[in-house]
This record gives C-alpha cells, sequence and structure tokens, in this order.
C-alpha cells in the first residue's frame, strides 16, 4: 500500500515496478536453473522466458487498453501509462509467441511450457504484491478484520477497509507454483502440467473476482477475466486430456525410476 519505496539520485523505487521486475528475474532464473536438470536447453528456457516477459507485459497492457477503451478514448494517458494491466492478455500473448519461437527453433512447446509454468506463477505472485503497494486490483469493502486501509495517495479508495484481494491472490499464485512442482513426477506427459496450470489458475482467478471491487470491465453478467477463465478452464481440460495421448517428457523416465524405487508402505 506504500508505492513509493525510497528515492536514491532523485529516482523514486515504485513498489509496484519493484516487484514486477524481481517476479521476472526470479522466473528467468528459477526457469533456467531447473532447464538442464529436466533434460531441457537452458539457453532455450532463458530465451522463452524472455519473450514470455516481453511479449506477456505488451500483451497484458493491450488487453487492459482493450477492456478500458472507453478511458482510453476520454483520457489516453491514464491508461497508456505504467500501470493497468489484464493478466489475461499477457497469458494469452505470451503462450503464442512461446509457440512460435519453438516452431522457429524446432523445439517441442509442450516440454517447454510445462517448465516455464511454475516459474510463470512465482512471476505472478510477486506482480500482485506489487499491485498491493500500488493499491491496485483492490478488493470489496468490509467491515472483516480482514479489511486493509489504503492511504490516499494509493490507487484504491481511501479511508475504506477493503479485502486485500491482491494478497489472496499473491498465495494463490505461490501455492500454485508449489502444486505444479511436487505434482510433476506424476504428471510425466508433455503438456500436462501446463494443463493443471491452465485449470487451477481459471478456478481461482473465477473465484477472486467475485471479492474485487475495482472497475475492470464486464461480459454479461461477469467479469472479463471471469468470461476468459471459461475458456482458460476449459483450455486446460482439453489439454490434461489431449496430454494422455502424448509422449512423456524428456524427464519422465528418471521420475519413473525415482517412483519405482520408493520403499512401499
Amino acid at each position: 500500500m506504500y508505492n513509493d519505496l525510497f528515492t536514491v539520485f532523485g529516482l523514486t523505487v515504485h513498489g509496484y515496478g519493484l516487484m514486477i521486475g524481481l517476479g521476472f528475474l526470479l522466473a528467468v532464473f528459477f526457469t533456467s536453473w531447473r532447464a538442464p536438470r529436466l533434460g531441457l536447453s537452458s539457453d532455450m528456457a532463458t530465451d522463452l522466458a524472455l519473450i514470455a516477459i516481453v511479449s506477456g507485459f505488451l500483451g497484458a497492457k493491450l488487453l487492459y487498453v482493450i477492456v478500458e477503451w472507453r478511458t482510453l478514448i476520454s483520457n489516453p494517458l491514464s491508461v497508456l501509462g505504467s500501470s493497468g494491466f489484464v493478466v489475461y492478455g499477457g497469458i494469452i500473448s505470451g503462450v503464442l509467441c512461446c509457440i512460435w519461437y519453438c516452431h522457429r527453433k524446432k523445439q517441442i512447446f509442450l516440454e517447454y511450457f510445462d517448465l516455464l509454468m511454475p516459474g510463470v506463477a512465482l512471476n505472478q505472485a510477486l506482480g500482485r504484491v506489487g499491485c498491493f503497494l500500488a493499491g491496485c486490483c483492490y478488493g470489496k469493502a468490509t467491515t472483516s478484520s480482514l479489511g486493509v486501509v489504503f492511504p490516499s495517495h494509493s490507487l484504491a479508495p481511501a479511508g475504506v477497509p477493503l479485502l486485500p484481494t491482491q494478497l489472496f491472490s499473491a498465495c494463490g499464485d505461490l501455492l500454485l507454483a508449489v502444486i505444479l512442482l511436487v505434482l510433476r513426477p506424476r504428471l510425466r506427459h508433455r503438456g500436462s502440467i501446463g494443463a493443471l496450470y491452465l485449470i487451477l489458475y481459471g478456478l481461482g482467478r473465477f473465484a477472486i473476482e467475485f471479492l474485487r471491487g475495482d472497475p475492470r470491465g464486464s461480459v454479461g453478467a461477469l467479469s472479463t477475466s471471469q468470461f476468459i477463465s471459461l475458456f482458460v478452464f476449459l483450455g486446460g481440460i482439453l489439454l490434461m486430456l489431449f496430454s494422455r495421448k502424448l509422449p512423456q517428457r524428456a524427464d519422465a523416465p528418471a521420475a519413473q525410476a525415482e517412483s519405482d524405487n520408493t520403499p512401499g508402505e
């Protein structure tokens, strides 16, 4: 809730930008570190992580501009500034650009899709902490002990206890990353980890939207993100079913051997 963290040589470091930057770095280094341990190229993993980050950033901003097109017409600078992103725009654009890059490099996209997703979830967790510091993506007013009062310079309404949906989302994203890492040895087919990410993130995002209080567009009775969540969830289910017909990932034999050598209870 305090976006202006400190100033060095006249340059103010903002919490939102700092957390976004730290999330990007964590995702890149974590993914590159895991790649050779799973039989994949660390260089390719780094390239894809950077592509996903840049294209995801642009895609998230583009979808925000589309959702807030009325505001764009009346006050363009308020929409085109450094704040205001829709995560789903980043996911969609990031996936499409990574598919293109893997096709160009003649690599199997689903192998790297599974590799990238835990890092993406960690990136999103830190990004949501940044949202909390900036006051965007805030929750509904509440009288519960969970309510957080944002200061007057925040993007959230000041002086009103609000549900910290940003922190709820951050905890959910962190839990999602842990689940993907823990279940990887069991879900061995290409695309299964990516599918699980789509399913769980779609469910979580659909649910958290009921607690959000910020304006973010709508499609009928649903928010824009809830509407997209339905397709993300369905896409995850279809990919999970399809993945069962695909070959196992590069690291699957090792995972199978470890499983077979584990003493029974």
